[in-house]
């Protein structure tokens, strides 16, 4: 398979699972796996970075105007709630910066074909959902504390195979927090994070050295860009209507199929 079909398709997985709870660095490494992508560790972890950045975007276009909203609300003179929810972003990036800045090279380790661990970390967001779509239903809004356990939550799913957006909405749903509030809350906290590892990264020339080619990032980009705001879109109506157990079954079937066919593989 062409190396730009290939790149298309991890658009298109990266798009529908970074939003939907199923972990998209997780299929990813399924993916490069299953389709037998040659790129090493340094060009995974970029082709990966490349596609996050068009995730990020399209949560950008689909929460244009929140966002819009929210930087008016900031610039304005004195204390708001805009302010107060800008905080509560902040204390959310804390846990995932310390960790992405101290354990990055063993982290670069995990995303070059550790398939059985991935699976087992999808087993582990299948069991998180489980437990959360059948939480108290409360009505909380996001304190201070809460923006830090949920960033506890977001640096967890750092590991490739738990689902970030599902870690977050799942513990913000356990914490009683509204579930649209929960939903905003988690796509718009890592933002600041991936655009601050691609600013970081460019400057210490990480990708000036990669044999990926040009086209082939651009057609995998654009795939996870359009494909991203589907998703996004879609994933706002399941926290709505409690339904992320389906998930729940799908990353616990897939992660238990995988490591079946490791096992017979002799891997």
């Amino acid at each position: 398979m062409p190396e730009i079909i290939k790149s298309i398709v991890l658009g298109i997985i990266q798009g529908l699972t970074e939003f939907l709870p199923v972990s998209s660095s997780g299929h990813l490494e399924l993916a490069k796996y299953f389709l037998g992508t040659d790129f090493t560790g340094d060009e995974s972890l970029t082709m990966s970075v490349v596609l996050h950045i068009a995730t990020a975007l399209s949560t950008f276009f689909v929460f244009r105007k929140e966002i819009l909203s929210l930087f008016s609300g900031v610039i304005r003179k004195g204390w708001n709630e805009d302010k107060t929810f800008l905080l509560q972003i902040v204390i959310s990036m804390i846990p995932a910066a310390i960790i992405g800045y101290f354990f990055e090279k063993e982290l670069e380790q995990l995303f070059s074909g550790k398939i059985f661990f991935v699976s087992c970390m999808l087993i582990l967001t299948g069991i998180l959902l489980f437990v959360s779509d059948y939480g108290m239903k409360r009505e909380k809004d996001i304190s201070n504390k809460h923006s830090l356990i949920i960033g506890i939550a977001q640096a967890i799913a750092i590991l490739p195979g738990i689902s970030r957006s599902g870690a977050t909405i799942s513990t913000s749903v356990l914490l009683g927090i509204k579930k649209e509030k929960a939903a905003f809350f988690s796509f718009i906290m890592v933002l600041p994070l991936i655009f601050g590892k691609m600013a970081k990264d460019v400057l210490d020339g990480a990708y000036t050295e990669t044999t990926i080619s040009h086209s082939s990032l651009i057609f995998g980009f654009l795939a996870a860009f359009i494909t991203g705001i589907i998703a996004c879109k879609w994933m706002i109506t399941l926290v709505k209507n409690s339904k992320l157990r389906y998930f729940a079954y799908y990353c616990v079937i897939l992660g238990l199929t995988t490591i079946i066919i490791l096992y017979f593989n002799g891997n």
